[in-house]
């Protein structure tokens, strides 16, 4: 079962989120309209417009109200893609030219703060202090945690610790936003939002552990950039801090990591297949199943409606992915 087909009753709400963030992006700069929508139209999967009509049909579900919500939320996460391809120089994003590859880095940095503006400028209709509150501390730590990744890129030193707080700021806390703030927008309780924001903390952190082990599983064409990419441009992942408790393979890790650019194709396929032989893809799913286990109950005492069934299906499907 493919995710989509989980939400796929979801289809006529989505499209109309589709519909209003092509709508909000509309620049009076043609550069700016033209590397804004070629950025949307490069497809993603709109995870976070899911969550947040998931846990806003947990409660008093308004739409209008609900997609401000999504859209800037997906457009905040748009911003921070066109970043991360600056800082890491990346030239394909889901087997497509990015925007720094096609239009150079100042267009991109410049086109990344136009859509977060955007985002920013759509939440301000909603008149409700606790959702800019949130919104507004989620973008800081969201800002840091790029930082910190830039930081650590070839850091051998770095622990579990830093590397899951890392990718909590880079992907767990959009999700878990997403989940929080459809809840509020949908007057669910204190109680009830926290909650849906443990969930979509628990299912971000899953979701981004099995993205890094897929990194070394996958193929090129699936992965829509090179396998081991994320090893090439610097960034420790899970598999990688299991697999260097290993010292030869951090040795040869180290040794070969001091000119990365000169860092073979073939060099690199050794290096993932050894990487898979140390059973460091076996202990990353494990403790991402950890955190979808707790994922799964925090739904417990929520209303149990099609929406809640829907998010429990997410978070099964997410531990089965393996591509």
């Amino acid at each position: 079962m493919k995710l989509p087909k989980t939400y796929g009753y979801l289809k006529k709400d989505l499209d109309f989120i589709e519909a209003a963030l092509h709508q909000t992006i509309q620049a009076e700069h043609p550069v700016l309209r033209s590397a804004s929508t070629e950025l949307l139209d490069a497809g993603g999967k709109r995870i976070r417009p899911v969550f947040v009509l998931l846990a806003a049909r947990l409660g008093d579900f308004d739409l209008e109200k609900v997609k401000k919500v999504a859209v800037s939320l997906e457009l905040i996460h748009m911003a921070t893609l066109v970043h991360d391809d600056v800082i890491d120089e990346a030239e394909l994003r889901r087997g497509k030219p990015t925007t720094m590859k096609l239009y150079g880095n100042r267009v991109a940095m410049y086109t990344g703060d136009y859509i977060l503006a955007r985002a920013l400028e759509e939440i301000t209709t909603l008149k409700d202090s606790d959702v800019h509150h949130i919104l507004a501390k989620t973008i800081v730590e969201v800002c840091v945690g790029e930082i910190e990744q830039f930081k650590d890129k070839f850091n051998w030193d770095q622990n579990l610790r830093s590397y899951l707080r890392r990718i909590k700021r880079k992907t767990a806390l959009l999700i878990a936003t997403s989940c929080q703030l459809g809840a509020v927008a949908a007057g669910l309780t204190k109680a009830e939002a926290k909650k849906l924001y443990k969930y979509g903390y628990y299912i971000g952190m899953s979701y981004q552990i099995i993205d890094d082990i897929l990194d070394f599983t996958s193929s090129a064409k699936e992965l829509g950039k090179p396998a081991g990419n994320d090893l090439l441009q610097g960034n420790i992942t899970l598999p990688v801090l299991y697999a260097i408790q290993n010292q030869s393979f951090r040795t040869h890790l180290e040794k070969l990591f001091k000119h990365p650019e000169s860092v073979s194709g073939i060099e690199m396929n050794k290096i993932i297949n050894t990487l898979q032989d140390t059973g460091s893809i076996e202990m990353s799913y494990s403790l991402s199943n950890q955190y979808l286990q707790k994922a799964l109950r925090t739904l417990d005492e929520l209303p149990n409606r099609r929406a809640k069934r829907t998010l429990q299906d997410i978070a099964r499907y997410i531990g089965k992915r393996r591509s």
